[in-house]
């Protein structure tokens, strides 16, 4: 991947976990390091191709000055996450924050915290089978691209589906949304349990009706096996009301457990049910 480099942007601002460096603030030195695809404006040699590093160092200085943190970690985070949410051809950025001025009492060149963050592609599951399904469906689609955190960037078409296991109920409405963003899988989880709550989502059945559900199907190729939370979807090649509108925005997309696209996972779950 290419990359625009930022080394060492000075900014007097003031970081710190004591009083004084709050008050009378000290100098920072601030590199960035942009992750993006740089061949069309080497190509084109065109200004609209590519990320003006100029406003770059003036966005990071202006960010640096109007917001006070205890922590230069914080101040990294912030800042890598504020940047991402503004530049979307940034595929990637790390941020290093150096501290010359660090009240340690020794000797020392510098400090400097350095994080990396990137923004990441989800592929989300929608379904609704109580109340008004469609709106339900709608309004979460609406919070999701509302969080500044995160972008709606494609959506299937809306399918109805048969309830999935053994619990009687009424059918459900189901799509499928590719979002961009910069939250890690348990931020993001969280999130969708916020937007859930908003719907009034009870989790009394298991497998029962449901005014909202919102899974996490992909979360760019990584897996993920925690108690609260399981990437791929633990169950998704087995579920038609998953692949089908997912084949629609994404039937290449491989899961990286199974090794077969999501074409081949649907293909495949029609002929058993056809055989069955």
């Amino acid at each position: 991947m290419d990359q625009i480099i930022i080394q060492d942007l000075s900014i007097y601002a003031k970081h710190g976990v004591y009083m004084e460096e709050n008050i009378l603030g000290q100098q920072f030195l601030v590199s960035v390091y942009i992750d993006l695809d740089l061949s069309r404006a080497g190509q084109t040699d065109d200004l609209q191709h590519t990320i003006d590093y100029g406003k770059i160092c003036h966005f990071v200085t202006n960010y640096m000055q109007s917001h006070t943190f205890k922590l230069i970690e914080a101040a990294a985070e912030h800042l890598a996450e504020e940047l991402l949410l503004k530049y979307e051809q940034m595929k990637k950025v790390r941020i290093k924050v150096k501290k010359p001025w660090a009240p340690i009492g020794l000797p020392i060149k510098n400090v400097c915290v350095s994080v990396d963050r990137t923004r990441h592609n989800v592929y989300l599951s929608l379904g609704s089978n109580l109340g008004d399904r469609q709106a339900y469906l709608q309004q979460a689609i609406k919070e999701l691209d509302a969080l500044d955190s995160c972008k709606v960037c494609e959506q299937s078409k809306v399918i109805e589906t048969e309830p999935y296991g053994d619990v009687p109920q009424d059918k459900f409405l189901n799509c499928v949304v590719r979002i961009e963003t910069v939250l890690n899988p348990q931020q993001l989880l969280e999130a969708l349990h916020a937007i859930e709550a908003n719907a009034n989502r009870t989790r009394d059945i298991h497998w029962g009706p449901r005014t909202l559900d919102l899974d996490i199907l992909f979360y760019d190729h990584i897996t993920v096996n925690t108690p609260q939370l399981t990437i791929p979807h633990a169950d998704m090649h087995n579920r038609s009301f998953v692949l089908e509108p997912l084949c629609e925005i994404a039937p290449w997309y491989q899961h990286p457990v199974l090794h077969k696209t999501v074409q081949q996972l649907f293909d495949q779950l029609v002929k058993d049910d056809d055989w069955l």
